[in-house]
């Protein structure tokens, strides 16, 4: 159900993005950001969890190799998010 869930989430976060509206695509980018911040923590709890033994996946074991860099990478995810719907601008717009 949780599963579901987000990813009816994601789905409509990325419609909205894609779809051809300004409004459209600022409520996307902030959906998306939301989703992204409300599941960090579960990340987290989730990596912890599985510090000492890993999680198995066909046999090979995820350990902080697989975790740590999604756990970098979400905030990035948060920042796309956010400028993709022009909820802000590139930070390293030229002032030409």
């Amino acid at each position: 159900m949780v599963i579901a869930l987000t990813g009816g989430w994601e789905l409509v976060g990325a419609a909205l993005l894609a779809w051809p509206d300004a409004r459209a695509n600022r409520l996307g980018g902030i959906a998306m950001a939301v989703y992204a911040i409300a599941v960090f923590p579960a990340n987290i709890k989730h990596a912890v969890d599985n510090l000492g033994h890993g999680i198995a996946v066909g046999g090979q074991v995820l350990g902080w190799g697989y975790h740590a860099p999604r756990l970098l990478f979400q905030p990035v995810v948060v920042w796309w998010a956010l400028w993709a719907g022009r909820v802000i601008e590139w930070p390293f717009k030229s002032r030409r």
